[in-house]
């Protein structure tokens, strides 16, 4: 159900049926009197996301705007104590703490968010140099309020929690574009989510600035030489496969090349490089794209 008002008119918005025990207890807790509105489930979900919609775009801009001393306590402190984002006159604090969040992992080089929620507990955990440390533990009836605005941000059905959703933010911390990359999984006490933060600018480093060994160095710019052959990189998460990758293509980047990428998902874009995204749901894998085009080389990437 939703609650929307338009002047002094105020509607509640329902997927029939609507039971009559839960109609007396929703008008005893409004206090006023409404209109019934009943929608089907697209309608709803539609008509839902637009309510959460509101301040999408404040949330990416008071992030850029957002001082550099952030003390996440605190604001979860001044957090107002409401159930449900919809309940908020003003969700503006939650948006403070979505973006404190993200600057401080900004601050802290943290290569992915965390957001888990527990029985009793939500914990709130950076990844720095492929350790994860928790950075708060707000009340676990923050849960909600935290995913459903990050979904806003990421254009995720804010309706759904069973399946799992990925989805895409890009906001600027301190100066820097940052794309954040958001996955959801159900679990048993609400959703978990997974933010991969990805520097726009970090994928535009030279072989140089890698700083690796000469050993290996001189192999990797071997093997970028080589008119054949396939270059493997593994590691960790936030171990640097897709910046060492992306370092490499820019190194062969001339006009003379024809390189083409297929990626799931392009985090990066490189100018003069013909990158493409995978989608299985409509038969656009790598083999198929890599066999239709000429490519002088490729990159395949897949996951993190």
């Amino acid at each position: 159900m939703l609650l929307e008002r338009s002047g002094a008119a105020l509607t509640l918005h329902y997927v029939p049926p609507l039971a009559t025990d839960v109609l007396l207890e929703v008008r005893r807790h409004v206090g006023e009197v409404f209109s019934l509105a009943p929608l089907d489930e697209d309608q709803f979900r539609q008509r839902l996301t637009v309510a959460y919609q509101r301040t999408q775009n404040e949330a990416a801009q008071m992030a850029e705007d957002l001082s550099s001393d952030i003390d996440l306590s605190r604001l979860v402190e001044e957090l107002p104590d409401v159930g449900d984002l919809m309940d908020a006159d003003d969700d503006a604090p939650i948006i403070r703490l979505i973006n404190a969040i993200l600057s401080q992992a900004v601050k802290e080089q943290a290569s992915d968010i965390h957001i888990e929620t527990f029985e009793e507990r939500l914990s709130v955990r950076y990844r720095v140099d492929g350790v994860l440390s928790e950075v708060l533990s707000p009340k676990r009836t923050l849960a909600p309020l935290l995913v459903s605005r990050l979904k806003v941000m990421a254009k995720l059905d804010i309706a759904e929690k069973r399946v799992p959703q990925d989805g895409r933010i890009s906001v600027r911390i301190a100066g820097h574009g940052i794309d954040i990359r958001m996955s959801t999984i159900p679990s048993a006490y609400g959703e978990r989510v997974v933010l991969r933060l990805l520097d726009k600018q970090a994928g535009q480093l030279n072989l140089s600035e890698l700083q690796m060994n000469e050993q290996v160095d001189t192999a990797y710019r071997g093997a970028l030489a080589s008119p054949h052959g396939i270059i493997l990189v593994t590691g960790p998460t936030g171990s640097g496969k897709t910046t060492t990758l992306y370092a490499g293509l820019s190194s062969i980047n001339e006009s003379s090349r024809n390189i083409l990428t297929i990626e799931d998902p392009v985090e990066y874009m490189l100018p003069g490089v013909g990158q493409t995204q995978v989608n299985p749901k409509v038969d656009m894998t790598f083999a198929r794209e890599l066999a239709r085009h000429s490519a002088t080389g490729s990159r395949r990437r897949h996951g993190g």
